[in-house]
């Protein structure tokens, strides 16, 4: 199966998708090695447009141990010409070209805004990308942190001449006028605060956000589709499995893929002690380097689909389990103000950085993810299977104990 069928209902669904087929010097990203995620130094670019001549996404992958997810930036046409880019990407020469295709047509980028304190994935590509457009003004949410040391963002590389913090009142930015935004947070979490802006873009009706709400699409994102090796290792039932390219097996791959994601454990796997995978391994028939010298360590009970589809939901929003059980629940008052704030905005479309977009929603549903902090939820559509739960709640009473994050509060 070509990658360029594994995409066609993706665009299909999501509109126009542009990519080049460069030389893969096009997709050098040199500094990988700040945040060696995988694909580590290639990294594709996929764009596309969300709303005709207003919005469009720019697509990567990251992940670990082949548990490759999309990260993603947004570009929102400004009404007086030129565009704002929330959390950005790596700006590799293929990326730049795309942006540099809606520069020409609508004007320069104005502003980059980078809308997380703790997402590390999004704060080490702003000082690079910012240097590929040194006209554009940079706005950062409040409460910056680095680990291990706490060093000034011109320090890392942000341009301070037009490095600004985001001030609680929208209206006071250059873009007030076409943007409303609420910053979530800050979360006290021992070694720094966790916070996420919210950008809401009335005249188009979409919802902006990083972290806080997720949807799963049944099928692969068409960025993860175009190295599907991913997809396929993590379709295997076990090491000695052939790895077959087919559309059933990349879906499995991606099911299994997002579970890992976000639950990291979950109740449906079987993580193998160290000995015996690797006595497992000798039985792949695929021993190279890029296929882990045919490691396998996991197993699946015969049920892992049911997770899966729990997990999902036929694809409404919801917070993702580490956003439920490691911080938003330290701040269930303020989660829930911050998101009935939000509710009110008449949107009927979210663009996250992360997995589905853009994933047409109203106000109500985007609400209905965060029930998990309530008592007595008013709809329990989002809430989540608690064996699922079981790595985290162990993180969650082990960070707790040795003080390194305030304890979970009450529900409300």
């Amino acid at each position: 199966m070509s990658a360029e069928g594994a995409i066609a209902p993706t665009m299909a669904i999501q509109g126009k998708v542009k990519t080049f087929n460069p030389a893969s010097k096009d997709w050098n990203w040199l500094w990988w090695f700040t945040l060696p995620l995988y694909p580590y130094s290639q990294r594709r670019t996929l764009c596309t447009e969300v709303v005709r001549d207003t919005i469009w996404t720019f697509d990567q992958i990251q992940g670990i141990l082949y548990v490759v997810t999309p990260i993603r930036m947004t570009a929102v046409k400004l009404d007086q010409g030129g565009l704002l880019i929330y959390a950005p990407i790596a700006p590799t020469s293929e990326c730049i070209r795309l942006v540099n295709e809606l520069v020409a047509e609508h004007g320069e980028v104005r502003y980059i805004i980078l809308p997380t304190v703790s997402g590390l994935e999004h704060k080490v590509f702003v000082a690079p990308f910012a240097r590929r457009f040194p006209q554009a003004q940079v706005f950062v949410a409040p409460h910056q942190w680095s680990f291990p040391f706490n060093l000034p963002l011109s320090w890392l590389g942000f341009p301070a001449s037009r490095t600004v913090v985001l001030p609680q009142d929208s209206r006071e930015t250059p873009f007030g006028d076409q943007f409303e935004y609420a910053i979530l947070g800050p979360v006290a979490l021992g070694i720094g605060p966790f916070e996420e802006v919210a950008f809401f873009h009335p005249r188009s009706r979409s919802l902006l956000v990083t972290d806080a709400v997720v949807s799963i699409p049944d099928e692969p994102p068409a960025i993860v589709q175009l190295d599907p090796f991913p997809l396929l290792y993590h379709a295997k039932d076990r090491a000695s499995d052939r790895i077959e390219d087919t559309p059933e097996n990349r879906r499995k791959g991606w099911h299994r893929i997002s579970l890992f994601a976000f639950y990291f454990n979950p109740s449906a796997l079987k993580i193998m002690d160290l000995l015996p995978s690797i006595k497992t391994a000798r039985t792949a028939l695929d021993r190279s380097r890029k296929n882990y010298f045919g490691w396998f360590p996991y197993t699946w009970r015969a049920d892992w689909h049911r997770s899966f589809e729990a997990l999902r939901g036929e694809g409404r929003l919801f917070v993702a389990p580490i956003l439920q059980r490691l911080i938003l629940n330290r701040i269930p008052n303020d989660a829930i103000a911050w998101a009935d704030r939000v509710a009110s905005w008449n949107f009927e479309r979210v663009i996250p950085c992360h997995f589905d977009s853009p994933i047409s929603a109203t106000p109500q549903q985007f609400r209905q993810a965060f029930a998990f902090l309530e008592r007595q939820p008013l709809c329990d559509r989002a809430l989540l299977p608690e064996a699922d739960f079981g790595l985290l709640n162990d993180v969650d009473q082990e960070l707790s104990k040795r003080g390194i994050t305030p304890p979970a509060k009450e529900k409300i």
